[in-house]
């Protein structure tokens, strides 16, 4: 299954300072990385957003989910990194062991340029960054991370797999485009104004999002989905939202129906929903 985890530009907007807004961005990353996400995308909330917006939520992110030993030569130093020393580590393994049959040893890089007939430059755990051709089956950008079968180091012989990569990949895209591609699956809001979620209905909903994948978006402090889509979306008497009266989501769900704090914050609503929603038999 894909599952794609969607957050607001808006994610840090009542951060205190940069420190705590890259502290409760590396906190999002993990709970993608523990729950296996494959993609965590950034979803304009403009009107939501403060000191920092969707361009600083996407490059700690992007940050974040770069193998350690590639951060420095793909990064180097820029402000909106000044304190990724306090994000938790992911501990995505990078690398495999050769396979038996000996087609080389599986890592992963990072797309820094594409050039002309499917060349692409890349870092990766070769000493330097070098320049590879990529099949027609995978679809390459800059800053993506790219699987790569390394069959010699002296001479360099290596090629880029249409091959899984480990841990996440991160972009921007408008919630359409989210809940428009192929692998959406079952497309998810979170609310507290959604429809509970409960024991008699998980198994069947857990089971669906484990054949067809899943979407998950979430709101920001302060700003909820309803808030953030504005007249996008209408309630009923009670306040719930109703199906259908939105970008694209089956479903609206609370997923923490007996919370006990006025609100829950964005990084722990990713946690509690991913824990219930990715459970299997």
């Amino acid at each position: 299954m894909t599952l794609t985890v969607l957050v607001p530009s808006s994610l840090v907007r009542e951060a205190e300072d940069k420190r705590e807004a890259t502290r409760k961005l590396g906190y999002v990353a993990r709970a993608a990385t523990v729950f296996r996400a494959d993609r965590l995308a950034v979803f304009p909330d403009r009107e939501g957003e403060r000191r920092w917006g969707g361009e600083f939520v996407e490059t700690v992110l992007q940050y974040a989910a770069t193998p350690p030993d590639l951060r420095k030569a793909v990064w180097g130093r820029r402000d909106e990194l000044e304190y990724v020393g306090v994000l938790p580590p992911l501990r995505v393994p990078s690398t495999t062991g050769s396979e038996s049959n000996g087609s080389g040893s599986l890592t992963q890089g990072i797309v820094t340029e594409v050039g002309p007939d499917g060349r692409v430059r890349v870092n990766c755990e070769l000493q330097h960054p070098t320049t590879l051709r990529a099949p027609p089956s995978v679809e390459v950008r800059e800053g993506q991370r790219v699987a790569i079968r390394i069959s010699s180091r002296e001479p360099v012989r290596a090629r880029i797999v249409d091959e899984p990569v480990p841990g996440f990949d991160v972009s921007r895209m408008d919630l359409e485009e989210a809940l428009g591609r192929a692998d959406t699956g079952v497309a998810i809001a979170t609310s507290r104004h959604g429809e509970t979620l409960t024991t008699t209905r998980l198994p069947n909903l857990a089971a669906r999002i484990e054949r067809d994948g899943a979407t998950v978006a979430f709101g920001s402090p302060g700003r909820g989905l309803p808030a953030i889509l504005g007249d996008g979306v209408d309630a009923d008497a009670e306040g719930v939202v109703e199906p259908g009266a939105d970008p694209g989501f089956d479903l609206w769900l609370n997923t923490i129906p007996r919370q006990g704090s006025e609100t829950v914050r964005t990084e722990e609503a990713v946690f509690t929903t991913l824990a219930s929603l990715t459970l299997t038999e």
